[in-house]
């Protein structure tokens, strides 16, 4: 059973995922949509862990990649404030960071995979290491890339957090958690945004059940891998030239079979790839202020500038790590769900999770959950709920009056909608009076 509160025009996105929460065992879930500014689903059920417990309206959940997004917010914020630029190389913020030919690799490589530094496998020899955050920042300052910087992108996984991270502490000399905390998580109210999770928050945190968190892990997600990922891209998409090894090399760092994802050193460490520990409701509100052009309920968090320059799409080829044309912006990738246009930007993670915007429908979503495991980029879960509540969007404009259709939403100029029809299906006015009040979910 759902709780929580939902637009009747969104009432089809609470059937869909009440169907999607795990009937007789462990799982949960919790999903926010922001809409034109106002929160129009805010719904949560199921478990919090194996015993049973129900998930709470403040519920956490680890959502590994969404992560990502959370991360590279973080630093386009620090950009837009003159910081650092995107074509800086790495090495003039983080001098220690230009050796063994990475002089060259800039803050734009970093954002978009193209730097090749991917190979986590190789670095490290137990994934208890990444819980120490200065031994991973040594490693990355030894490692050499394994291709040119800009030659190819490859996903980043893991080392994408620290690389990120450091950035952000070498430029305003502070760590990752309090910045993060000072330029996001106070400004918009936001009531679950950690990564390196307080220990006084242990308590909110769902537990990860039929994840890799068991004694599993490493040979269910190399088989989810080999399995589900690689062959369903190679036999649906006929890609070719795919390098397992590079693969795994990325994805699965030595020792993660005996990782307990569950235990609270992991969840209060800071790993800013994958260990970020969320409420649906924090990540819509930041995708919400994205979709807007960087402000939300009056507080403006970045400039309309910034936000068209970290959508833009840097590369469109298959990666070395995922080959899959991801689309990669600076932090974000495109958005996997029927109706999205080419602005739609984001970040999903392993498990499900997942958080994206569309500035064009000026729509937000946030995704947690603690059961699943799908591909690195979350799975049909938030593939079908994005569709649904896409198709929801336009519905609530067509019931609009069309006859105040005056743009293409809050600041994107009509020549950036491809393949959206956006004559029929945005329109710059309210909601429709008669649907104005929501109600709630019992």
């Amino acid at each position: 059973m759902l709780q929580g509160y939902v637009h009747p025009d969104f009432g089809k996105i609470a059937q869909l995922l009440s169907k999607q929460i795990p009937r007789n065992r462990p799982g949960g879930a919790a999903l926010t949509v922001y809409h034109r500014g106002q929160c129009v689903v805010d719904i949560w059920g199921g478990t919090r862990n194996r015993d049973g417990d129900p998930w709470q309206s403040d519920t956490l959940a680890m959502s590994f990649s969404t992560t990502k997004g959370v991360a590279s917010t973080l630093l386009h914020i620090l950009v837009d404030e003159g910081l650092l630029n995107y074509d800086d190389p790495i090495s003039k913020h983080w001098p220690e960071f230009g050796q063994q030919g990475k002089q060259e690799i800039t803050v734009r490589h970093l954002l978009c995979h193209e730097a090749g530094l991917f190979h986590i496998r190789e670095m490290i020899s137990d994934a208890e290491q990444m819980l120490d955050w200065n031994f991973m920042v040594k490693t990355l300052e030894q490692a050499r890339p394994v291709h040119t910087a800009g030659q190819h992108n490859g996903y980043h996984a893991f080392t994408y957090g620290w690389l990120v991270g450091e950035l952000i502490h070498r430029v305003t000399n502070r760590p990752f958690e309090e910045v993060l905390k000072q330029k996001l998580t106070k400004p918009l109210g936001l009531d679950g945004l950690f990564v390196g999770m307080p220990l006084d928050q242990n308590k909110r945190k769902a537990d990860l059940v039929n994840t890799v968190a068991n004694e599993h892990a490493g040979k269910q997600l190399e088989r989810v891998l080999q399995r589900n990922l690689l062959k369903a891209l190679t036999q649906g998409l006929k890609l070719a030239n795919i390098d397992l090894d590079q693969t795994i090399s990325a994805l699965i760092p030595k020792g993660m079979l005996y990782l307990d994802l569950n235990h609270p050193d992991v969840a209060n460490a800071c790993i800013p790839a994958m260990n970020g520990v969320f409420t649906s409701r924090s990540l819509a509100k930041l995708y919400a202020m994205l979709a807007n052009g960087g402000e939300i309920d009056g507080t403006r968090i970045l400039s309309r500038a910034a936000v068209h320059n970290m959508m833009e799409i840097q590369n469109r080829d298959a990666g070395k790590v995922i080959p899959l044309p991801m689309h990669w912006r600076l932090g974000y990738h495109r958005v996997f769900a029927f109706g999205a246009n080419t602005n739609c930007f984001g970040h999903f993670g392993f498990g499900g999770s997942g958080a994206w915007a569309d500035p064009v429908r000026d729509i937000s979503v946030g995704l947690t959950l603690n059961s699943g495991v799908g591909s690195p980029f979350g799975d049909s879960r938030i593939v079908n709920l994005s569709s649904a509540i896409l198709r929801c969007a336009d519905q609530r404009y067509r019931v609009a009056n069309v006859e105040e259709i005056k743009g293409v939403g809050p600041f994107f100029p009509k020549e950036k909608l491809t393949g959206y029809n956006a004559a029929k299906k945005l329109v710059n006015g309210v909601l429709p009076r008669r649907r104005r009040n929501d109600y709630a979910i019992q």
